[in-house]
């Protein structure tokens, strides 16, 4: 059997290179690719039905991104030693992905597609994320499945003053700014990222540089499905159906209406009621005949288009937002911190009708999230979980475990916070947000009361953080446009950007935006960054109103952190055969005790509550880890006296001898004369036996040497 492969070229200004290949692997999908660079191999794959089903008014686009194991050499963890349930990491990708795919597929296209990438071969030096969308739209452009693309993704970063395409992870590590930006060869669609306090026209230097990158990665796609028969023209379809006499009427008849309740400036819940009656008032107004003759479906259709409509109009042309704000306004804010008596640190923090109770709990090494991807192996001392139970936005739903919603909202608050950590914070620390109400930026309200909370906690945060969402309305037949700040849900849902920024009050942390229109010009970005710096000083003064600084005393319920340095040949004594001692001691100490070796030496933590039992902990660690070193003084207690000296006990376990000549500077003639078995005396280890390992202690040095007589 024969293949016909087709490949194509991708150069980076660095020389590096990526290949897309396809006609090889998977050729019974509606479009396959391969993409490579380095030791990297993605295989991308789609297809999608050829009909929509009864009654999809929208597209149900599943993507799913997974790491095989065997990509980097090893075996699955876990009983079954087999890949399972997605992790985080792959979440985050499909959400990436489907984020900048999903606005670019045909509004009026409803069957079912399904994009499924997996890495084969995974390089070190090769982060595939930054790879993952570009083999997606890749294998869609081959295909014959209506699509508006080609788009990509790329990941810039700026190194020392240096932006880099696709950078490693290593660079990665030392970067200042980490933007993965989506777009299409005209306009920049998604954008995700977190910086170390950057500005507004840094940031959009890095955008602008991914998307000179990106527009190579589109041309080369075009490239490639030119040479791909079925690729042109694409599958034509009929997935919906309309009644322009239809669309018309309910326009003329219910948009005032809705325009005058949009006008109102009213709560969710009343504004909700007020919109559906005048639907249900339409709908009772038709005639028998028209109850026939026309699709009850496409009223809902037409009557959402025409609350999209009036809520639009009513922004551009009056200024005015669905609760009454003007564009630049804020909702107001209350917040409070120690609001639960239990946890290490809590904070409520509202703005408008969305709510977030957050706690912060204090843990040791032991405490840390693990991470063992194919990708990635290591740990966090700092994270961030986030909950949206249905309750917060007045729904009974089934609870189904952690969606990737949650995931993803957690991980942008996590990286908006992360880098506020100081790097000294001896704690393991674990942020959970409970959203309450939800009416918009639910995961900057967590940002805002995550930042409460640390300082509730003590943890010595370098500056607070807030965060705020911004939208976009934008019409493209006048040119009209406003940039909104602290969007409703609505406002999301209607609107044609959800741009979501954190910061401190010098600089940018973290982004994340999705853009649902083309062709959004820079300056429109720049206005919407330059507009939520100034809401983003607003909510960060409300938050240091509550609390200005971290807590300087940790509360009574918040576990203490002792740090000790030990030898490395102690170690072992410390643990004990099987764990024995260490377990024993933390059982009597009632405190968490950790060991690990770093740079030769064993570092070991201490955590509890009770500092007499940390105390007490402590000194049995120092008894066990003692190493005696020469020209260093001890207290020692006196155990047995012989003619020729006494036997002091510096430690535990741990004997010198004391010479009857090391006493007193004046001549002893018994030991008794001085000491006493049990004494407690000051000695100085003056001499350590290189053979036997004894101890030779003195008294007399620590002694006022007598001045000589004259002769």
């Amino acid at each position: 059997m024969s293949y016909n492969e087709i490949k194509q070229t991708i150069k980076l200004d660095d020389g590096r290179e990526i290949t897309i290949t396809t006609g090889k692997l998977a050729k019974q999908a509606h479009g396959s690719v391969e993409v490579r660079m380095g030791n990297t191999q993605l295989l991308a794959t789609v297809v999608s039905s050829k009909n929509a089903q009864e009654g999809v008014d929208f597209l149900p686009l599943t993507v799913d991104y997974r790491e095989k194991f065997a990509a980097d050499g090893r075996f699955p963890g876990g009983f079954l030693k087999r890949e399972a349930r997605p992790t985080d990491q792959e979440i985050l990708v499909m959400r990436l992905v489907d984020r900048i795919l999903r606005p670019i597929f045909p509004s009026d296209y409803h069957a079912d597609v399904q994009l499924m990438i997996s890495l084969n071969s995974h390089d070190e030096n090769i982060s595939p994320d930054s790879l993952a969308a570009l083999a997606a739209s890749s294998a869609l452009a081959v295909s014959d499945i209506p699509f508006n693309g080609p788009i990509s993704e790329v990941r810039v970063a700026r190194v020392n003053g240096e932006f880099i395409v696709n950078p490693s992870p290593a660079q990665m590590e030392q970067a200042d700014i980490d933007l993965m930006v989506g777009a299409s060869a005209d306009s920049v669609a998604m954008v995700e990222g977190e910086m170390s306090e950057v500005s507004e026209a840094e940031m959009i230097e890095a955008i602008k540089i991914a998307h000179e990158a990106i527009k190579v990665q589109c041309a080369a796609q075009l490239e490639l499905a030119a040479k791909i028969e079925k690729a042109t023209p694409k599958r034509e379809y009929c997935h919906e159906t309309h009644d322009e006499d239809l669309r018309a009427k309910v326009k003329k008849e219910t948009y005032d209406a809705v325009y005058a309740v949009a006008k109102e400036g009213l709560g969710k819940d009343e504004r909700s009621i007020k919109f559906k009656a005048i639907k249900e008032e339409f709908i009772a107004s038709l005639s028998e005949d028209e109850i026939e003759t026309f699709d009850a479906n496409l009223i809902g259709v037409y009557y959402h288009d025409v609350e999209k409509e009036a809520v639009r109009n009513l922004v551009l042309n009056e200024g005015l937002r669905l609760d009454g704000r003007k564009t630049t306004d804020i909702r107001p804010i209350w917040c409070e911190i120690d609001y639960l008596p239990s946890p290490h640190g809590s904070a409520v923090f509202t703005r408008g009708e969305t709510q977030s109770l957050t706690t912060v709990t204090l843990g040791t090494k032991m405490d840390v999230n693990r991470l063992d991807g194919v990708t990635y192996q290591g740990h966090e001392s700092f994270y961030l979980h986030y909950n949206f139970p249905p309750f917060s936005t007045g729904e009974a739903r089934f609870l189904r475990g952690t969606s990737r919603r949650e995931i993803g909202h957690g991980n942008l608050a996590q990286r908006a916070l992360k880098k506020m950590i100081p790097a000294d914070n001896p704690y393991t620390v674990r942020i959970v947000s409970d959203i309450l109400e939800s009416n918009g930026s639910s995961s900057m309200a967590t940002v805002c009361a995550g930042t409460l909370a640390l300082m509730d906690a003590g943890i010595k945060i370098e500056k607070p953080v807030s965060g705020i969402a911004m939208g976009l309305i934008t019409d493209e037949d006048s040119g009209k446009f406003a940039v909104l700040s602290d969007i409703l849900g609505d406002e999301d849902h209607l609107g044609d950007m959800d741009f979501k920024v954190t910061g401190t009050k010098d600089g940018i942390t973290a982004c994340q935006m999705d853009i649902k229109v083309q062709g959004l010009s820079y300056d429109i970005l720049e206005q919407a960054l330059n507009q939520s710096k100034e809401g983003r000083l607003h909510i960060l003064n409300k938050l240091t109103e509550v609390i200005e600084k971290p807590r300087t005393e940790l509360k009574p319920q918040t576990p203490k952190i002792v740090i000790l340095e030990i030898p490395k040949s102690t170690i072992g004594g410390v643990i004990g055969p099987g764990g024995k001692v260490i377990q024993e001691m933390q059982e009597v100490t009632e405190t968490v005790i950790t060991i690990e070796e770093i740079d030769g030496k064993g570092r070991v933590e201490i955590l509890g509550t009770d500092q007499e039992k940390i105390d007490n902990a402590i000194s049995r660690i120092n008894e066990i880890a003692f190493v005696p070193e020469e020209g260093k003084t001890y207290k020692g207690k006196v155990k047995s006296i012989m003619p020729y000296g006494a036997f002091v006990g510096i430690a535990n376990n741990v004997d010198g001898l004391l010479h009857i000549s090391e006493i007193n500077w004046d001549r002893v003639e018994k030991v008794e004369d001085v000491l006493k078995e049990g004494e407690e005396i000051e000695v100085k280890l003056i001499a350590i036996d290189e053979r036997s390992g004894k101890l030779k202690l003195s008294r007399k040095v620590l002694l006022p040497r007598p001045e000589r007589k004259e002769s």
